[in-house]
């Protein structure tokens, strides 16, 4: 099984493909993990491709389970957040041998590519920000409702967790504004390319895609681009953005 060892953490992922390497996070908050790409076999159809499928056609696709989603499992400590994520989606990374790449993120995936963008830009090539998620000030609770539902499962399944360290985890995830992970002001100044594929609905709000829109500096957005629908004019804008934006000489 491929396993990233951290100091606190064991990190699962996958990887399909070849060429340009992008790394993709997944859909499902803090359960983002590779499956959430996949339309279940019982389930309706996703609104998205498949990207660990599509993007593998023409690049090396690193797919992960983030730490305590899927099959990966780390420690929970009072001082981490988005920071702590960040160090993992770097170091996997490194240990692959991958110093520029692209990015992907779908839902909290979003989030999680601007937090690279923000710590490593010169590592980001272009990112791609599907359905990102932001504070809805219609629901502004939803994501401290929801953290409180992930850490009684948390600690269902590990009662020797903190639950003050969960608590405060919590407030550094969810404790701010806009995108959770990142200010205006950075995305402001984002050098990194990046195309948006807007939201909307109640954790994905429509304005967050817009205003990340509009305050980027080097952007495209793609809007419709959910469900079954758009799928192939999804695939086709994704696919053309990266490969434009994929470096001649890999680095």
């Amino acid at each position: 099984m491929p396993v990233l060892n951290r100091p606190d953490a064991q990190i699962y992922f996958e990887e399909f493909g070849g060429g340009y390497p992008v790394l993709l996070f997944a859909p499902g908050g803090l359960r983002s993990r590779i499956e959430m790409w996949q339309t279940p076999a019982a389930g309706p159809p996703r609104a998205w491709n498949d990207w660990t499928v599509t993007l593998a056609t023409r690049f090396r696709v690193i797919a992960m389970d983030q730490r305590n989603a899927g099959r990966s499992r780390g420690g929970i400590a009072a001082d981490h957040g988005w920071s702590t994520y960040a160090a993992d989606q770097l170091a996997l990374m490194d240990h692959l041998g991958h110093r520029r790449f692209h990015t992907l993120g779908g839902c909290i995936g979003a989030s999680f590519c601007l937090k690279l963008c923000e710590l490593a830009p010169e590592r980001i090539s272009a990112a791609v920000l599907q359905n990102p998620i932001g504070l809805n000030p219609e629901a502004p609770t939803y994501f401290p409702d929801s953290h409180r539902t992930w850490s009684e499962e948390q600690r269902a399944a590990r009662p020797d967790l903190d639950a003050a360290a969960l608590e405060s985890f919590g407030r550094n995830m969810w404790g701010s504004d806009f995108v959770f992970s990142v200010t205006r002001e950075l995305v402001r100044r984002c050098p990194v390319p990046c195309l948006v594929l807007p939201g909307n609905d109640t954790p994905h709000p429509a304005m967050i895609g817009a205003e990340l829109a509009s305050l980027l500096p080097d952007k495209e957005v793609l809007d419709p681009w959910k469900g079954p629908e758009h799928l192939a004019r999804q695939s086709q804008r994704v696919l053309q953005f990266l490969t434009t934006h994929t470096p001649a000489i890999e680095a």
